[in-house]
């Protein structure tokens, strides 16, 4: 484990969360935010139906030459196409891109998902958890520890393990969930609070600094927990949509 440092808030998870890797986009899914819905609200309800009026179709008054008003004729506005997968043209050269997701938090609990596209010409693969380091405004690392697995932050750990492997060809993406309590045990001790969150996605392979959309802010307890990495939602239900092609060689 890599010690790093964070915040986290008080109070405790009421009620099992459901599955983190949904968390994400990529991002998020739908089992973390009722885990997060429980903590802002322990005795919440399912809402009800909205209701919902339906408009009667009818017909528009004709317009053109042979209206009474002689008013042009007004034609529906043409269908916008489909936003492309196609990735952005800027790749380090790592061949991969990290992101930062956007800090999730009700009461004490926060959550980040923290993305990888694979935007090189080569497969890359992940194995195990990442390596991360918490960094303050002046990129200076903080004393936070950093836990394989979100079990001891929440009530259940849907956590691959150390040993998951995966495979990412040009355009797939992986992602890791991040997990902390924002909770003050000690007034006397100074809060912890993150900017920056450094990344090593895999031994061997370069770190990449990222800015979380919001605070690391782990209190005084300094820890964090984090899953290993998985396939994104989208690539497992997807295991065969075409990619971007791959950035071409320049001739040397």
């Amino acid at each position: 484990m890599t010690a790093i440092p964070f915040r986290h808030a008080s109070g405790h998870v009421t009620g099992r969360i459901a599955v983190l890797a949904a968390v994400v986009l990529l991002a998020s899914g739908c089992g973390l935010s009722e885990e997060l819905d429980r903590e802002r609200d322990p005795g919440r309800t399912a809402p009800a139906e909205d209701d919902r009026s339906t408009a009667e179709d009818g017909m528009a008054a004709p317009t053109g030459p042979d209206s009474p008003t002689g008013d042009p004729v007004q034609t529906a506005p043409p269908e916008v196409p489909e936003v492309s997968d196609a990735p952005s043209a800027s790749c380090p050269t790592s061949g991969v891109r990290i992101e930062a997701g956007i800090v999730s938090a009700a009461m004490g609990l926060r959550a980040m998902s923290v993305t990888l596209t694979n935007c090189g010409k080569d497969t890359y693969r992940l194995k195990g958890y990442p390596k991360l380091r918490v960094l303050d405004e002046h990129r200076e690392p903080l004393d936070v520890q950093i836990l394989e697995g979100t079990e001891p932050i929440m009530t259940r750990d849907d956590d691959p393990g150390a040993h998951h492997s995966v495979s990412l060809k040009h355009g797939q993406q992986a992602y890791t969930v991040l997990a902390w309590r924002n909770t003050v045990t000690d007034t006397t001790t100074t809060a912890v609070s993150g900017t920056y969150l450094k990344v090593t996605p895999a031994p061997g392979a370069g770190p990449a600094t990222v800015t979380p959309e919001g605070r690391i802010d782990l209190g005084n307890t300094g820890r964090i927990g984090t899953t290993a990495w998985q396939r994104s939602p989208s690539d497992e239900m997807n295991p065969s949509r075409p990619t971007a092609p791959a950035p071409s060689t320049p001739a040397s």
